[in-house]
């Protein structure tokens, strides 16, 4: 497939933060190398209320020069971290406590707190001199009432694990994105495979989209496959940010 403004690819690095700063150096170098020159950066404003951007001036020069490079600067979350709630059934359980490990924050914030720290999280990036134009909730779990906050506080756009969300119409891209789980062996295993085999089935479609996460450099074969397949795709697409995908640009 040509490259052409319909055959596209996202990456995205998710948990960017001051903790994660060093690591995403990294794993933006080897991905510049691979051919991909622009990522989406997932930027958590208080990672796990011990990461404020806004108490480290080093930090938030780092993203202003990222910005620069042409990389886009995404709000994710605010803490990355859900407080433990009584009650709810086995399905929100298995989610919170399973799934995303405690960190599915806006699974399930009412509307009134989502809208909070949406707005004091843009605050926070804008602060420190970033231009916001999306939200992703962490692990994509966005609830309904978080959504109309985002909407509400003009986001632009928003993405699950199968597509991107433009809130200003309406109107959703399907595209599964390329995911690893590297916590045990067995979840390192089962994402090899299972993205060699999306790799695939997502080769007609318009938007091919990687999301990348610090702790996957730490493991070999996750980073020579995730830098192979960024790599294959860029040679057959342009390479954009979320954005441009929602801007038509």
């Amino acid at each position: 497939m040509n490259a052409s403004q319909s055959s596209a690819l996202a990456v995205s690095l998710h948990d960017v933060s001051p903790f994660t700063r060093e690591a995403c150096d990294v794993m933006l170098r080897d991905l510049k190398s691979a051919g991909v020159g622009v990522t989406s950066l997932l930027v958590i404003p208080n990672h796990h209320r011990r990461g404020a951007v806004g108490a480290d001036a080093n930090f938030q020069s780092w993203l202003r020069d990222k910005q620069a490079d042409g990389h886009e600067v995404v709000l994710h979350g605010f803490y990355h971290w859900r407080d433990a709630r009584g009650g709810g059934g086995l399905t929100r359980r298995l989610v919170t406590e399973h799934y995303t490990r405690g960190e599915g924050e806006f699974y399930d914030l009412d509307y009134a707190e989502a809208r909070r720290r949406l707005r004091e999280g843009r605050r926070m990036l804008e602060d420190a001199g970033c231009e916001l134009r999306g939200f992703i909730a962490p692990a994509w779990l966005l609830g309904a009432e978080a959504e109309c906050a985002a909407r509400d506080e003009k986001f632009d756009y928003t993405t699950r694990l199968g597509g991107v969300l433009d809130l200003r119409t309406g109107i959703r891209t399907a595209s599964q994105s390329l995911v690893y789980s590297v916590s045990s062996r067995w979840r390192r295993i089962v994402s090899l495979g299972w993205n060699f085999l999306w790799s695939r089935r997502l080769r007609s479609c318009p938007l091919v989209r990687l999301g990348l996460h610090p702790p996957d450099w730490q493991h070999e074969k996750i980073r020579a496959q995730a830098l192979c397949l960024a790599g294959g795709a860029a040679a057959d697409r342009r390479v954009i940010r979320y954005r441009d995908w929602v801007e038509g640009t």
